[in-house]
C-alpha cells in the first residue's frame, strides 16, 4: 500500500518559514504545496526559491483540498487569528514557537483544536535531537534518583539591528516579551520537559544593552517544581560575544549537563549502558543561535514534522502539540508577572 504524501502550506516568508520549507522537502511522506504572505510579491521570492505554489489570499490557501497541514510562522503575538482561520478550515496546524504568547490566546488555539478535531502542534525542535532522547529516557527509568535541581543558561548576543530589523521585535504586542519569550523559550520548554511541573516562580529583569525596546533583554528567575526539586532560568540577550545554552539536571544519583545538542558531562550512581550514551560530535546537528538567530539546521524541525505526519497516521497526539506549547508560555508569563511586581508568583 502506497504511503500517504501529507502536504502542507506555508503562512510566512521569514527566516524560519525557510527552515520550515527545507525542513519540509527534506521529511518522508511530506510536500511543500504552497506559501502565502500578506505581501504578495514576498510571498512570490519565495515561491521561486522553494518551488511552491504561491497564494494571493490565505482564504484560497485554506480551500485548496491539496493541502492538508498549515505552518504558521508570522510574529508570536499573531499566530492565534492564522490558527483560527485554519483550524476552522479543517486542516492541521503547526505553530512556530511560542504557540502564543498569552494563556488566553494559547486557551483558544487548544479550545478550537479540540472543537474541530484537527491536530495542532507546536515547534520545539530541541526536544527531537538524539541526546535530549536520551536524557528523557534516563529519568523515565529512574536513574537520576530524586530530582535536585534543574538549571537552563542562555547568554546568547543579539545586535541592535536585529531588533530594528522588524517593527514587531521586541514590543509586547506582537514578541509577548523579550529574551526569555523569544530565545529562552526552547530552554524554558526542556526544563520542563525533564523537571516537571512548576509551583511557583520569582524572577528579576533588567535591560543591559538594548534599551530601546519595550521587553527585557535579560532576566533571571528561581523556580520551585512540583517534586520538591528548585531551578534556575539565566537568560539574556546582551552577552558579548554569547556562550552555548546549557542545561544542568540534577539527581541524588546522577548529574548530566547539555551544552546545545551536546552531552559535556553524564555521570550516574548507577550506570546506564553508557557505551550508547556519549557526547555527538557529528551529524547534521544543531549549531544554536549564540549570536547570529540563523545559525541553525533544519534538522529538528525536520524530526518534528515526521514525528507529527506519524502521529496523524496512528491517530495519536504529537509529542508537542498545543497543550505542551501552553506549558512554556505559562511559566514565562508567570516570570514576567514576578519580575513586574517583584514578587512570588504561583501557578
Amino acid at each position: 500500500m502506497r504511503e500517504k504524501n501529507f502536504r502542507f502550506g506555508i503562512v510566512g516568508t521569514g527566516a524560519i518559514a525557510s527552515i520550515h520549507a527545507v525542513s519540509i522537502q527534506h521529511t518522508t511522506q511530506a510536500q511543500l504545496v504552497g506559501v502565502y504572505n500578506r505581501t504578495y510579491e514576498k510571498a512570490k521570492a519565495f515561491g521561486e526559491i522553494h518551488g511552491c505554489k504561491v497564494y494571493d489570499d490565505l482564504t484560497a490557501m485554506l480551500a485548496d483540498e491539496n493541502i492538508d497541514i498549515i505552518t504558521i510562522c508570522t510574529p508570536s503575538g499573531a499566530h492565534l487569528e492564522i490558527a483560527e482561520m485554519v483550524i476552522r478550515s479543517g486542516k492541521h496546524c503547526l505553530i512556530e514557537k511560542p504557540l502564543e504568547i498569552t494563556l488566553e490566546r494559547c486557551n483558544r488555539i487548544i479550545q478550537l483544536a479540540e472543537e474541530y478535531n484537527v491536530q495542532v502542534g507546536t515547534i520545539f525542535p530541541t526536544r527531537f535531537y538524539p541526546n535530549s532522547q536520551k536524557i528523557k529516557e534516563q529519568l523515565r527509568q529512574g536513574y537520576f534518583g530524586d530530582l535536585v535541581m534543574g538549571s537552563a543558561s542562555i547568554k546568547w548576543h543579539r545586535s541592535p539591528a536585529y531588533y530594528q530589523s522588524a517593527a514587531w521585535r521586541g514590543t509586547w504586542q506582537l514578541d509577548g516579551g523579550g529574551a526569555l519569550m523569544n530565545q529562552g523559550i526552547h530552554a524554558v520548554d526542556m526544563l520542563l520537559w525533564y523537571m516537571g511541573e512548576a509551583v511557583f516562580v520569582q524572577a528579576i529583569s533588567s535591560n543591559r544593552l538594548h534599551h530601546q525596546i519595550e521587553v527585557e533583554d535579560s532576566i533571571v528567575a528561581n523556580i520551585k517544581f512540583k517534586n520538591g526539586a528548585l531551578g534556575v532560568i539565566e537568560c539574556t540577550t546582551a552577552a558579548f560575544p554569547g556562550t552555548p545554552k546549557r542545561l544542568e539536571i540534577v539527581g541524588t544519583k546522577g548529574t548530566v549537563v547539555l551544552e546545545e545538542d551536546k552531552i559535556s558531562f553524564w555521570e550516574f550512581h548507577a550506570q546506564p549502558q553508557t557505551s550508547s550514551i556519549k557526547p555527538m560530535t557529528e551529524g547534521p546537528l544543531a549549531q544554536g543561535g549564540v549570536n547570529d538567530p540563523m545559525a541553525i539546521t533544519h534538522y529538528g524541525h525536520q524530526l518534528q514534522i515526521q514525528n507529527f505526519i506519524e502521529a496523524l497516521v496512528s491517530n495519536n497526539i504529537p509529542l508537542i502539540d498545543a497543550v505542551e506549547g501552553k506549558k512554556s508560555v505559562a511559566l514565562i508569563c508567570a516570570i514576567y508577572e514576578s519580575a513586574k511586581t517583584g514578587q512570588r508568583v504561583y501557578l
